[in-house]
């Protein structure tokens, strides 16, 4: 088996620390968004709603409306919705029909 060098060693050494600390600096944070959801529990929010908020900002109008039409398909292939609801159409998609069209 081998051995580092010392400056591997220490390189790894620093870089090992420096995780660490990050790790504790995301428990914090972690704790800290708790603490917030329990605010806005005390006050009247839904939870369950928020943290869906939270997600749906993370994501583009176009990945939200794809998400949410396969959710569709799948719902109508289950019998749980009757019809497939008309999905909005993007500028993009627009452009594509006009294209086909002409």
């Amino acid at each position: 088996m081998t051995t580092l060098q010392a400056s591997a060693q220490k390189q790894l050494r620093q870089l090992i620390e420096q995780i660490e600390r990050l790790e504790e600096e995301k428990k914090a944070i972690a704790g800290d968004i708790r603490d917030k959801y329990a605010e806005a529990k005390a006050v009247g929010f839904d939870i369950k709603a928020l943290r869906k908020i939270v997600g749906l900002r993370k994501k583009s109008q176009t990945d939200r409306q794809e998400e949410e039409a396969i959710l569709a398909v799948y719902m109508h292939a289950l019998g749980m919705i009757d019809e497939l609801p008309e999905l909005p159409t993007t500028p993009a998609a627009d452009e594509d029909q006009a294209e086909e069209a002409a």
